[in-house]
């Protein structure tokens, strides 16, 4: 049995069906069927009905400040279980980044892009992480999908390599298309500097970051690549052999069998 942590961009049903919800119901739950331990985090986006889904507040894990820029953001956790599966999902919830009118992921829905999304994908990945510091749960993969998790992997490799539940614990990327048109913002590599994950861990990348450039720092700092999808990248790809990394490429996977495929590959980082 391994404990396995899956920190998720979208998960279907509480955002609509993608490549990339879809695969974060599914192979949670076949992991977890197949007798392992799993925990399951995304964003509360503004978008999620949380009456509808019956979301309901932790109150013992909320109540953390995190500072992104100077200013403190209150981080609030929600949790609801998945209907028809036993996988229950931890939502990172902030009344500014995450609020109800944001009704778009990325956009407000009428085609303007977010600016802030950087400052976003920092606070749900320091936010993940404190947040199973807290449920005193010590996982062996952290089983990283979609650019909103792509922060965490360099997280987990320098600010927080010396917390107890994080030291031996090996990081998996799973690589979907990269969505252009996601703005991070000049200030994006200020937002992640945070203890020992400073602005040299960055100096190789622009200065401007785009979704491939993201994409990028969480293979540098994974133990394992996986290319969940067709129509990824194929430089993204050169890039994760280049750098020596383990990867499970899409036709390798049986997707009859998920669960079995995936598992199989932790067992060889």
């Amino acid at each position: 049995m391994k404990k396995v942590l899956f920190i998720n961009q979208e998960i279907t049903p509480y955002v609509a069906e993608s490549p990339l919800s879809v695969n974060g119901k599914n192979l949670s739950n076949s992991i977890q069927e197949r007798g392992n331990e799993t925990r399951t985090f995304m964003p509360k986006w503004g978008s999620i009905n949380e009456r509808r889904n019956q979301l309901h507040e932790v109150i013992r894990l909320s109540g953390m400040n995190l500072i992104i820029d100077d200013t403190d953001h209150p981080l609030i956790i929600k949790v609801a279980s998945i209907p028809g599966t036993r996988i229950q999902v931890y939502f990172i919830d902030n009344n500014d980044y995450f609020a109800k009118h944001r009704d778009g992921l990325t956009n407000t829905g009428k085609g303007d892009e977010y600016t802030d999304d950087g400052e976003r994908a920092v606070f749900f990945a320091r936010g993940v992480l404190e947040t199973v510091k807290k449920l005193r749960w010590t996982p062996e993969i952290i089983h990283c999908q979609g650019w909103m998790s792509s922060v965490v992997p360099l997280y987990l490799k320098t600010a927080y390599k010396d917390e107890p539940c994080y030291r031996d614990i090996k990081i998996v990327t799973s690589l979907f298309p990269t969505d252009t048109k996601i703005q991070f913002g000049e200030k994006f590599k200020n937002f992640i500097c945070y203890e020992e994950a400073n602005k040299e861990h960055l100096d190789k990348y622009a200065n401007t970051f785009k979704g491939d450039d993201l994409a990028k720092l969480a293979i540098d700092y994974s133990d394992g690549v996986i290319e969940s999808t067709d129509g990824v990248n194929v430089d993204l790809l050169k890039y994760a052999t280049d750098n020596g990394k383990r990867m499970l490429r899409f036709n390798e996977i049986d997707n009859n069998d998920l669960g079995a495929s995936i598992e199989a590959f932790y067992d060889k980082l």
